[in-house]
């Protein structure tokens, strides 16, 4: 037998090997460790979504209730995104409906003040009663963190002292089931028409007699306002989000398990094993490890030290705890014994630097700078800290654009068509004029909180240099610093309005090296002067 095998894999006599076969492909032919059990099904992003929806939702839930640091990170991406709330800027394409730029102007400053009074209070504004619109912001975006989607609806409810009906409901994700019906043309509870677009969503509300019930909710009514706002970022054909965090879930599963282990190997060091070596029987060898108070015990109950020893160690499995008894103790042990003592060791000491590998992903992951989202700047630079801070700065002007100003708009348009409505604010065509220029009317951008610096002084120098040189206005500098420049032209008439009423002189606005105490260039600089006789 081991000649049959011997002969088929030896090449015959007298004929040469078969030349080996020249490849050349991706992946190195998926032959290989690497690549030979790595094989994942290519499907639609809507099938992905819908597989993995529940559990990673609910991981992702769990690790925000109970993880410090995801916790703090999603506290800080919050703040960086949303901040105390995107603030209206209104953009209406006055060409399209007849409105010259002075009147859009005007108008656009009359709108923004009107949506204050309506944002800004709770009871106008929240369904509930509890949130301004920039709370629902924040509250919107961590449901976007937690389960990859935002869900509101916008009901319409009058109070009594109230001025609007236009109320906004923000709805939990679970709520709306991922359910499918192909007749219905129903993909994971949303409804869509035959180019794809949805026109229907289905809904779990809790109805006091007769519990949870499934209703179908229109996208917008006849008049093409919306009444359910559903946001997420994804790929194309998906038709529900998933949390952003899913990539880090086994990341972020891992850091525990690190922290776990290394905290297990710390209170492990602090405990010690002893062994007796001894040719004495063990009766003896126990009682001479026990005190005379202790031996005297043992005797009033008639429980042999082995007893006394077996029953110990099964109440140590019963508790699985660790008590060390006596803090300190001299045994007299018996001629011939040897006690031994074992600690417990400590595999590696790599703790820090591997656990801040897991935590650079995790930042990574939900748009962080490490040093952001841990607080730990032990080895950052300015310049390295200017360069991470103006790369994850676009992912949060990113999420601010995709993701919470979609849900902005949809409320702001909805409220903006009642102002109009009422007479609250004029339009040219009143309601007729704004449902036929829906879109030019309600044009507006969200802006937030600026761009962190790293260093305010070299920031401002730097835009004085660019001012001077006419690359940069006064409007791109505002706009970099998180100010609106019609806001802060306004302001400075005011001030200066003030200045005169008060008798004072104007303010000197100089520039950064004056500002900072320094003698400003003297025209005839013995520099520039010509120096030769």
């Amino acid at each position: 037998m081991v000649a049959k095998i011997r002969d088929w894999l030896a090449p015959a006599r007298g004929r040469s090997s078969a030349p080996p076969v020249i490849r050349a492909d991706f992946m190195r032919g998926n032959r290989g460790v690497v690549f030979g059990g790595w094989r994942p099904a290519l499907r639609d992003a809507s099938d992905d979504v819908g597989a993995s929806w529940d559990l990673a939702a609910a991981r992702t839930v769990d690790l925000i209730q109970n993880s410090g640091w995801i916790a703090g990170a999603l506290d800080q991406a919050v703040a960086n995104t949303v901040g105390t709330g995107l603030r209206l800027k209104a953009m209406p394409e006055n060409d399209v409906f007849g409105m010259s730029n002075d009147e859009a102007e005007h108008w656009a400053q009359f709108v923004e003040q009107r949506w204050g009074l309506w944002a800004e209070r709770p009871y106008e504004c929240d369904i509930e009663g509890r949130r301004s619109f920039g709370l629902m912001q924040a509250a919107a975006f961590r449901a976007w963190f937690a389960t990859g989607e935002i869900w509101a609806e916008l009901p319409w409810r009058e109070r009594a002292g109230g001025r609007y009906g236009t109320k906004v409901r923000l709805l939990p994700s679970h709520r709306v089931p991922r359910r499918d019906d192909s007749l219905r043309r129903i993909v994971q509870g949303v409804r869509m028409d035959t180019d794809g677009m949805p026109v229907g969503y289905l809904a779990s509300r809790k109805d006091p007699v007769l519990g949870t019930v499934e209703v179908e909710v229109a996208a917008r009514d006849t008049l093409g306002r919306t009444r359910v706002i559903h946001v997420f970022d994804g790929m194309p054909g998906q038709v529900r989000g998933i949390s952003p965090l899913t990539p880090a879930l086994q990341v972020a599963r891992q850091f525990d398990q690190l922290s776990d282990a290394t905290l297990t190997a710390a209170i492990l060091q602090t405990v010690f094993a002893a062994s007796i070596t001894s040719e004495e029987p063990t009766e003896e060898v126990l009682n001479g490890l026990l005190t005379p108070q202790e031996q005297a015990r043992l005797a009033a109950t008639g429980v042999s030290p082995w007893d006394a020893y077996i029953q110990a160690q099964s109440g140590w499995y019963d508790t699985a705890t660790i008590n060390l008894g006596i803090n300190g103790r001299i045994v007299h042990l018996f001629p011939g014994q040897k006690l031994e003592l074992h600690r417990a060791q400590h595999p590696h000491s790599d703790y820090r630097d591997f656990a801040a590998h897991l935590l650079r992903e995790l930042a990574r992951c939900m748009g962080l700078t490490y040093e952001s989202a841990t607080a730990d700047y032990t080895n950052a630079t300015y310049s390295s800290v200017r360069m991470a801070t103006g790369e994850i700065f676009q992912i949060t002007l990113y999420r601010r654009a995709h993701v919470i100003a979609p849900f902005c708009n949809a409320v702001y348009e909805a409220w903006l068509e009642e102002e109009i409505a009422r007479g609250g604010i004029p339009f040219p065509g009143g309601l007729a004029g704004f449902l036929a220029n829906r879109g030019a009317a309600s044009r507006a951008i969200w802006r937030g909180a600026p761009k962190p610096q790293a260093d305010d002084l070299k920031t401002a120098k730097a835009h004085e240099i660019w001012c001077r040189l006419g690359v940069m206005t006064d409007a791109s500098i505002a706009e970099d610093l998180g100010y609106d420049i019609e806001d802060v032209y306004a302001q400075r008439a005011r001030e200066k309005a003030m200045r005169e009423a008060y008798g004072l002189p104007d303010a000197q606005h100089q520039g950064i090296t004056t500002a900072l105490g320094e003698e400003p260039a003297d025209k005839t600089d013995t520099a520039d002067q010509d120096t030769s006789t």
